[in-house]
């Protein structure tokens, strides 16, 4: 018998820059140009049905109109289309167009088309450079720090997929301006999990200037976006490959994930995840990790914010229970739980861990109440 050894380390540097501002797409070509992505010429741009007139064409002509050969590829909007079938058409699309390993994907749009996106760019090729320019607030609240990449499939969500990280990202708070209301209240969803988790003052922020952003204050706005990528960037900078820390990212996505699937995708994400805060914020408070008073300001500032706050009538709620096993939390057949401790902040278990498992009775006695 014989055996050699393989001795391969890396040192890798997957730094990126997240550019946050107002019309953003000559800053972007402006980039490209100056070398961002080194002396790539093809550029394949992802986009969604809905963003596609919206951004998307924009910056296609902006890029052949400076000499670069540009692609647009367009799926159906919304997160049903998150899945391995979509990867598989932007992927053959890339293919019969003839992009090979010398070309850069630019994902327009949301959080699904990001995640696919950047999915896409991590195997294409064996890997391939991306850009995000993301055009929601949830996007900018969920997706613009961080690298995880993944599909949905109809037993799990987000479990096949991959960290990959950008070489830039956008953050064009113009585009927040046609966005439905309900899409701005979807990304304050994440925006206020990190206010629990992380910053009281900015949940006091938001209790005070949630109209602000339906109005697109820009102020307001910019204030919101920079303090959501500095939260993530906390978190992210010390755990990039989700181990431990990374899981307080997760609060309110439990019940929050299993619902917006259990719906049909009838619920948007943000959507979901409120009711999933509510959830955890009243085990939370039985479990005694945060007061009544705690849990009264986040449903008042998840109404203020245009957010549901208690599960629909027509979600099978056994159904959903069932769900919940699904979470990638999950260890050993255990559901596990992220608590905030308060507002601001989240509780940390026995040997640094940030979810503590709870039992399916305890979980469904909550699902139950609200």
């Amino acid at each position: 018998m014989a055996s050699f050894r393989v001795d391969l380390k890396k040192v890798v540097d997957d730094s990126y820059d997240i550019e946050i501002g107002y019309n953003l797409e000559d800053k972007l070509i402006d980039d490209i140009k100056a070398g961002l992505v080194g002396n790539i010429k093809k550029f394949a741009v992802v986009t969604d049905s809905i963003v596609k007139d919206l951004y998307a064409e924009g910056i296609l002509k902006r890029l052949l109109d400076n000499g670069y050969r540009a692609d647009l590829i367009v799926f159906e909007e919304g997160e049903k289309s998150k899945t391995r079938k979509t990867k598989e058409y932007v992927e053959d699309t890339m293919l019969s167009l003839g992009y090979r390993r010398d070309c850069c994907i630019i994902a327009v749009g949301g959080g699904v088309v990001t995640d696919l996106a950047g999915f896409v760019a991590g195997t294409f090729g064996r890997g391939v450079p991306f850009i995000n320019y993301a055009t929601t607030l949830l996007a900018a609240a969920d997706a613009s720090v961080g690298g995880k990449t993944a599909v949905d499939t109809p037993l799990a969500t987000n479990l096949i997929g991959l960290f990959n990280q950008p070489e830039k990202v956008y953050l064009d708070i113009a585009t927040w301006k046609t966005l439905p209301s309900e899409q701005i209240a979807s990304g304050l969803a994440e925006t206020i999990k990190h206010a629990c988790l992380a910053d009281a003052s900015f949940f006091d922020f938001l209790e005070a200037n949630v109209d602000k952003i339906f109005a697109n204050d820009e102020e307001a706005c910019k204030h919101i976006a920079e303090v959501n990528c500095h939260v993530k960037y906390e978190v992210v900078m010390k755990d990039e490959l989700e181990s431990g820390l990374r899981e307080v990212l997760n609060l309110g996505h439990t019940v929050g994930r299993a619902i917006e699937t259990v719906s049909d995708y009838e619920l948007l994400h943000g959507q979901s995840v409120a009711i999933g805060l509510v959830a955890q914020a009243v085990m939370g408070q039985k479990l005694g990790y945060c007061s009544t008073e705690d849990v009264s300001r986040l449903e008042s500032l998840l109404i203020a914010a245009k957010l549901p706050t208690r599960i629909p009538s027509y979600i099978d709620r056994e159904a959903l229970v069932k769900k919940l096993y699904t979470d990638k939390k999950v260890k050993d057949g255990k559901l596990r739980f992220v608590f905030q401790r308060g507002i601001g902040n989240v509780m940390v278990f026995d040997g640094e861990q940030y979810a503590c498992p709870i039992t399916e009775e305890f979980a469904r006695e909550t699902i139950m109440e609200i």
